[in-house]
């Protein structure tokens, strides 16, 4: 899982640089910023209609044909958000016909932006960053928080500055994070707190 996130964070970029989609192309699509076993539903290999069209889940087609990878996936994030089924996804599409090997080597050096995870969640380590990433789709990328997590003292570590935030609370949950970040979710206290 963690080589294909990479590999459509390249690809991502390179779609991006080279220009729009087309009716008959295959697009590798990725949710964030939501829970993992609701990325099953929509993580995917998408064919564009001949009409220029996507078809996904819960909201229907989507217009794909003219647009850019980055438009196409705020495009679907904004769906999504206006039928309410998800408050903050992030969306990543790769238009497979649009990567090359200039962007890529470009992209590596982008690879090299990760945030490090660790404290009580089920999976610490480092992982790969990418712009618009929040604090709460961090801590999901991680597995989440395990039984003995104190989601509400949240500590985010940034250039020399130490932050704590409650995850119970929405606007905590939509704090942006960045490359370099140590994000600690701490043990429970003996209250449970």
């Amino acid at each position: 899982m963690k080589q294909l996130f990479l590999f459509l964070a390249v690809a991502l970029t390179a779609a991006s640089a080279h220009g729009q989609i087309k009716a008959k192309q295959t697009l590798d699509i990725m949710i964030t910023g939501v829970p993992i076993s609701e990325q099953g539903r929509l993580n995917g290999s998408y064919p564009v209609s001949a009409n220029g069209y996507i078809d996904m889940w819960k909201i229907g087609k989507v217009r794909a044909a003219g647009l850019k990878s980055a438009e196409l996936a705020s495009n679907i994030a904004a769906k999504f958000k206006a039928a309410q089924i998800y408050s903050d996804p992030v969306f990543q599409v790769l238009n497979r016909a649009a990567a090359d090997e200039e962007m890529r080597a470009k992209q590596l050096v982008e690879d090299t932006k990760k945030f490090t995870i660790g404290g009580q969640v089920k999976g610490a380590g480092q992982r790969q960053w990418t712009k618009g990433t929040t604090l709460y789709a961090a801590i999901q990328s991680a597995g989440g928080e395990t039984a003995f997590g104190a989601i509400n003292r949240v500590k985010l570590y940034r250039n020399g500055q130490v932050y704590t935030y409650n995850l119970k609370i929405d606007q905590h949950k939509s704090v942006k994070i960045y490359a370099g970040d140590l994000i600690e979710v701490p043990e429970k206290k003996w209250n449970g707190k």
